[in-house]
């Protein structure tokens, strides 16, 4: 029987969804079935899924709780439920309370919150600029990137690109290899006078090709031979021009950006 995991939140349920992937990412032989309770601010909320909680403990083993609760009321009625327990918010919080001299504000989402005007247009104004330099469509805007991601169709340059935007304010281009591309003999023109913002992306053909045939099942589009040919002549081409590559196949697109961030010394907003 599947482990019963909750990741609660009184918000939107980033922070912990983010942490709980982290932890329970280290137990991929686990079977477990995995729910996000987000916005759980209220007691009666907070009832109701404590007596969720002990009828799934009443039918196995005793449930996992992941909680971002700021009221400690509200954490004290899910840690006597029957369940393992983990409290994110008051672990950290009470410990700085003790070490500032002075209690925290308890505000709800505050993490999430618009606190910077400034970072926050600079992230609107970033994934604006990914949206339109999205698949190569506007390369004339490629001088505003901070990193361009390229590579075959369908190895994870727009989530990323959208991604660094968001969380990041990085002005983000993504440029898909084409055929032409792949045949030529060095970058095209259009990516070679912006080498230095370039990263590549690459992915084994066996990923690509389940990828592909997710989108398109039919058609030499997803044909494993074509995946693989293509990923060969892309990395040749990485190799030959000097492109920095990340190998993306069993990579979240978390661990991407994080990567791109390090590999370029790029610095975000939100830095």
């Amino acid at each position: 029987m599947a482990r019963h995991l909750y990741l609660v939140s009184d918000g939107t349920g980033v922070t912990v969804g983010t942490l709980g992937n982290a932890l329970f990412s280290q137990f991929p032989s686990q079977d477990t079935h995995r729910e996000t309770r987000r916005f759980v601010d209220t007691a009666d909320k907070v009832r109701a899924l404590a007596a969720e909680i002990g009828t799934a403990a009443a039918a196995g083993e005793r449930p996992i709780v992941l909680a971002s609760l700021v009221d400690p009321a509200l954490r004290a009625v899910l840690a006597a439920a029957p369940c393992l327990f983990l409290d994110v918010t008051g672990t950290f919080i009470d410990a700085l309370e003790r070490e500032f001299g002075q209690p925290a504000t308890r505000h709800v989402g505050r993490a999430h919150g618009v606190s910077d005007d400034i970072q926050y247009t600079r992230r609107m104004e970033a994934v604006n600029f990914s949206l339109v330099a999205d698949d190569g469509l506007s390369p004339k805007q490629y001088d505003r990137a901070d990193v361009i991601l390229t590579g075959v169709s369908r190895s994870g340059k727009t989530p990323t690109c959208l991604y660094l935007a968001m969380q990041h304010g990085l002005f983000c281009a993504n440029d898909p290899l084409t055929d032409d591309d792949l045949i030529g003999t060095g970058l095209p023109a259009r990516l070679a006078k912006h080498r230095d913002k370039l990263v590549g992306l690459t992915l084994a053909p066996a990923r690509l090709h389940h990828i592909r045939r997710e989108r398109r099942a039919e058609g030499d589009y997803s044909r494993l031979e074509r995946c693989e040919q293509e990923v060969q002549a892309a990395e040749v081409l990485f190799r030959r021009e000097g492109i920095p590559v990340i190998d993306v196949t069993s990579l979240s697109v978390e661990e991407i950006a994080a990567t791109i961030l390090s590999r370029k010394r790029l610095m975000g907003v939100s830095a």
